[in-house]
């Protein structure tokens, strides 16, 4: 699977939360602010991961139906792995 630019720049701005949620550690901030900025970080990881097993997804649905094969294995895989992630 080839990644887009929008899933590294996603990554890009994640690294960039978490080197926040480190500095506010290092700078003893208040613990809700920390909590705050990690859980956001973690929401941008989900909508990441959703967002590579979507795109993931329709690229091989696509070729499956190409080839004429079944796509419900497929399917079944992309929900394992979200909830995995989870």
């Amino acid at each position: 699977m080839e990644y887009d630019k929008t899933v590294v720049n996603r990554l890009k701005r994640i690294e960039g939360q978490i080197k926040g949620v480190l500095n506010m550690i290092e700078q003893n901030k208040d613990c809700r602010d920390v909590i705050t900025q990690l859980s956001a970080s973690r929401s941008a990881i989900d909508r990441t991961i959703g967002l590579i097993v979507s795109m993931n997804l329709e690229q091989c649905v696509r070729e499956n139906i190409k080839n004429g094969e079944d796509t419900q294995e497929l399917v079944k895989e992309a929900v394992n792995l979200l909830v995995k992630s989870r």
